[in-house]
């Protein structure tokens, strides 16, 4: 991986973690769905997964950089927690103005009503991925492979789940088996886009690295507590859910010691 730029690193890593959507969707291509326990338990590992990233890969190597930059005083935490707000509010502005659907909520945005309903799957999801493909473009940014590729595996692991859930879904709202995987699979090619982007900022500018690790931090804990965790709680597996998101978390812990 040695003279390979930050920005091809992102680009790649955020492409191979997208592309495990398609992988985990493949089940429906060859066996009986899951039932939504199993559906439930499999998000909560997506979430668990997505938290730990959050802290272990983003927020504290944001708190990192800038105390390397502007020593001890309090502008590292202030850093930190402006670009985790920033990006949370960003995801919650797009989750407000883009007309797009949930699973179970249903119908939400401006003109939600005269989309077609599998644009509204299309656009919920692309929602939900920018942020993960934004978070490991950022990660390889700024510390290479080193840093990047915990995270890629990481992510990459909790989009298996992520796509046979979504694959699923539109199996239940009547699309064929092939035209479910097909969709589910694309959706993880949103992912690329979002680590080009995030690996381009940072490379760019190491004054911006620790605002955009918590940035992409804060986009993604916007999503784990704004679409996952409720989505994994309405169906009362509550406990199945809570053991996936414990099992990803130790998951990702143990990942990101052991590969960092």
């Amino acid at each position: 991986m040695e003279g390979v730029s930050p920005v091809t690193l992102g680009f790649l890593g955020s492409l191979a973690a997208g592309s495990m959507t398609a992988i985990g969707a493949l089940p429906i291509l060859i066996s009986k769905a899951p039932d939504r326990a199993i559906r439930d338990l499999a998000l909560g590992f997506a979430a668990g997964v997505m938290l730990a990233a959050s802290f272990f890969s983003l927020i504290i190597p944001s708190l990192e950089a800038s105390g390397l930059r502007y020593g001890g005083s309090v502008l590292p935490a202030v850093i930190a927690c402006a670009s985790i707000l920033m990006g949370m509010g960003l995801v919650a502005l797009l989750n407000e103005r883009l007309p797009h659907e949930h699973f179970e909520q249903g119908r939400e945005g401006p003109q939600a009503a005269s989309l077609r309903r599998i644009w509204l799957f299309i656009i919920a999801i692309t929602i939900h991925n920018l942020p993960e493909g934004l978070a490991v473009g950022v990660a390889f940014g700024a510390g290479g492979s080193e840093g990047g590729l915990p995270l890629a595996i990481g992510i990459g692991l909790q989009n298996a789940p992520e796509g046979l859930a979504v694959a699923v879904a539109l199996l239940g709202e009547g699309y064929s088996r092939w035209r479910s995987w097909t969709i589910a699979s694309l959706t993880g090619l949103v992912e690329p886009l979002g680590g080009l982007l995030g690996a381009g900022v940072v490379s760019m500018s190491q004054v911006l690295l620790p605002w955009g690790l918590a940035f992409a931090a804060g986009a993604m804990l916007y999503v784990i507590s704004h679409e996952i965790i409720p989505e994994t709680h309405r169906s009362g597996h509550q406990n199945k859910a809570t053991l996936g998101l414990s099992v990803g978390l130790v998951l990702m812990l143990f990942l990101d010691v052991s590969l960092g």
